[in-house]
């Protein structure tokens, strides 16, 4: 595959799932003094277009990284089963006779079995541990929490005030 075209990267290391601002343009900056009905219902309309895009792109880029640590909890669940299960199937008899030259049989097979469930214990409560380090997207929340503090037409005067010495 080329990368000289810009249609292929070099993989997910090229990836850096970051983002540090939402671009939005501001379509409402028209130069006319008066709109139209549909100038004003397009301009509406592609503002919000681009806000719920803008918006899901930030999500994406913030839920990421938890589903990365999401799956490493999920991995270390994985393991402590697999040990509870197949530590359980091999070990269990090679331990539980060894003991069993200094203790009783049953005594030798209890302590394995005890054994093994404390190992699977610990690994069950670093993946949990891992579970609880997930974040909420806190970034995207604000963000949409912003948006019931928007009031139509105020770009326009933002930026008219913005202007309002650039010419003198």
């Amino acid at each position: 595959m080329s990368t000289n075209d810009g249609l292929y990267t070099d993989g997910s290391s090229a990836f850096s799932a970051k983002v540090n601002s939402i671009p939005l343009n501001d379509v409402d900056s028209s130069t006319g003094s008066e709109n139209s009905i549909g100038d004003l219902v397009s301009h509406a309309t592609a503002q919000t277009s681009s806000l719920i895009r803008s918006e899901i792109e930030l999500a994406k880029t913030e839920i990421t990284g938890e589903i990365k640590k999401g799956a490493i909890g999920g991995g270390l669940f994985a393991v402590a089963g697999v040990i509870a299960l197949y530590s359980s199937f091999f070990f269990f008899f090679f331990a539980a006779e060894l003991l069993a030259i200094w203790l009783d049989r049953w005594a030798a097979f209890l302590i394995v079995f005890l054994v093994m469930l404390v190992l699977a214990a610990v690994f069950a409560l670093v993946g949990w541990n891992r579970f609880k380090k997930i974040k909420a997207p806190k970034a995207t929340m604000e963000s949409v929490g912003e948006l019931k503090h928007l009031k139509p037409g105020q770009a326009q005067k933002n930026l008219a005030a913005q202007d309002a010495g650039l010419y003198t």
